[in-house]
């Protein structure tokens, strides 16, 4: 290839949108013609650094679109400071076979122990094989659908949360819902039910729901359906994995980073 019909080359490409496969054409057509590369050979080699940086821009956008708070990947966290997670099953959520089945994930745990970190690695993991994820924590749930409710745009609203394909609510039991916000909530959970995949992480036990929707009928209707289809992870104690760094330091004992953490911290 000379090199005018390389420039009208990369030209188009560019003209296609296709700049980091100009950008890299001439490089991959000398690199084929010295060690004589089929069409195919080359083609794919050509397109492998358009197709991948393509991949790493749709993440990003989703991942903000995503709401995430911050962003954290299972590689970050460390399984052996908190042995109370089981990581075995952790790594099989990871390969998402749960959204296929439309499954739950419930977090529970005291405040401290990695809940929001994990629930927002599996919703990373997720974005990069292409699902639609959104988070929230519920206080901005249940306020955002009590808004559109008094707007008389609630339907629109809940689609916001019924439409992706995992929903991540975090901090679901630190304050008491009151009798709207619980039916609210009831309406979301039934509308996703055997359709899509919710992530929750919550620090009370499901016997104490009763008191957190002020109605033990309507508790029990919201983990009928929550824990039909959903795995559980239960983290039992542990140390606060937001001070793991100093308690590594040796500026806090351990018996001090379990217990530093005052109830109303999000995890």
């Amino acid at each position: 290839m000379d090199s005018a019909d390389l420039l009208q080359l990369e030209s188009d490409l560019q003209s296609l949108g296709l700049n980091v496969m100009a950008a890299h054409v001439g490089e991959y057509a000398e690199r084929a013609a010295r060690d004589n590369t089929s069409y195919i050979e080359f083609l794919r080699d050509v397109l492998r650094p358009e197709l991948d940086m393509r991949q790493t821009r749709w993440v990003d956008t989703r991942i903000k679109l995503a709401g995430f708070p911050f962003r954290k990947t299972l590689a970050d966290f460390d399984f052996a400071f908190q042995p109370a997670v089981d990581e075995r099953l952790v790594r099989e959520l990871a390969t998402l076979s749960f959204l296929d089945r439309h499954e739950n994930v419930i977090f529970l745990g005291p405040p401290g122990v990695g809940k929001s970190h994990l629930a927002i690695a599996l919703g990373m993991e997720a974005i990069r094989h292409r699902a639609g994820v959104y988070f929230t924590t519920a206080h901005s749930l249940v306020t955002d659908l009590r808004t559109a409710q008094a707007r008389g745009n609630f339907e629109a609203r809940l689609r916001v949360y019924t439409k992706p394909r995992l929903l991540i609510i975090d901090e679901l039991t630190y304050a008491p819902f009151d009798q709207h916000d619980a039916a609210n909530f009831f309406r979301l959970v039934s509308e996703r039910y055997e359709r899509g995949s919710i992530i929750l992480t919550a620090n009370r036990s499901y016997g104490e729901w009763g008191q957190l929707f002020h109605d033990p009928v309507l508790a029990t209707a919201i983990l009928d359906r929550l824990l039909h289809h959903s795995v559980t992870l239960n983290i039992k104690g542990g140390h606060s994995y937001r001070l793991k760094d100093k308690t590594k330091a040796g500026i806090l004992g351990p018996e001090a980073s379990a217990g530093l953490i005052p109830a109303s911290t999000g995890v």
